[in-house]
């Protein structure tokens, strides 16, 4: 893997040719580069970052506040999912990132529908962070907040049997008594963000910070991203542009009410492998 901005070595590289018309671009490094510079051998695993490279790399900023990250993956031409689902888009340095990220996540915050076609289970700890989360004082692994206006949700799935810790639930003050009831029966707790059966996007990530889920990471899907977006409530997004053409009529990476004024964000990072470009933004 290699980093392309920012570039942390302008020095990297043969000395730039000089044709007839001037000079030339210089090739560009093709040595991996870590969050302080070069990365050695001891830092890469199989050509990517090593998981401690990377979780430096995607570290949470210290803002003393909350901070909602999305991550997501595109194909070239905007599809955000192929069939349903974000995996034929995907590759394998794109889930070490996807693994990364949720490895530093308070809560993982995530829409029904993606539950329903994810096949969402719960969130394992991982050795790997295990020291790096213990230090920020987090727990072993982070929570799964599902938002859900009906609760249309299969209860006796592991999400919500299995957890080490349990599945939030995350729907409106007005949602179906019998379906909250079933749900905290399966062992999920259910909070309430919103009036009626809608939940108010800034209101429920405002009752994962009030609990100390300040870290906070969304997966989407479309329609989810979209509400956060149009509530200006994004602070981050991490996006994979995935070298692949799907046609179709496939969803974006955010869908719903459109702004009245594009929110603009400003690069932070990208990274690439295998053709896969791992973009960071962060709104201006």
């Amino acid at each position: 893997m290699r980093r392309l901005f920012p570039v942390t070595d302008m020095t990297a590289g043969p000395a730039v040719p000089t044709g007839p018309a001037g000079p030339t671009a210089p090739a560009v490094p093709t040595a991996p580069v870590g969050p302080a510079g070069p990365a050695d051998e001891a830092g890469t695993e199989g050509g990517d970052w090593s998981l401690d490279a990377l979780a430096d790399a995607y570290a949470y900023p210290e803002t003393g506040g909350s901070w909602l990250r999305a991550n997501m993956v595109s194909s070239l031409d905007g599809a955000g999912q192929h069939e349903g689902r974000s995996q034929p888009l995907s590759s394998e340095t794109d889930m070490r990132i996807f693994g990364t990220l949720r490895g530093l996540a308070d809560v993982i915050v995530v829409g029904a529908e993606t539950v329903r076609l994810e096949g969402y289970r719960p969130a394992r700890a991982r050795e790997a962070f295990a020291e790096r989360r213990a230090a920020a004082g987090q727990g072993p692994a982070p929570v799964i907040a599902v938002v859900t206006a009906s609760l249309d949700l299969d209860f006796s799935r592991p999400l919500f049997t299995e957890p080490s810790v349990p599945t939030l639930v995350l729907t409106g003050d007005g949602a179906p008594a019998e379906r909250v009831r079933t749900a905290r029966e399966a062992g999920a707790e259910v909070l309430f963000a919103g009036d009626g059966t809608r939940v108010d996007p800034a209101r429920a990530l405002a009752v994962l910070a009030e609990r100390g889920l300040r870290r906070q990471l969304t997966e989407g899907g479309p329609r989810l991203l979209g509400q956060f977006v149009a509530a200006e409530v994004l602070d981050e997004l991490c996006l994979t542009i995935s070298p692949t053409m799907t046609a179709g009529d496939a969803q974006r990476i955010a869908e719903g009410p459109r702004v009245a004024v594009p929110t603009r964000f400003r690069v932070a990072s990208v990274l690439e492998r295998d053709g896969f470009l791992f973009t960071r933004y962060l709104r201006s």
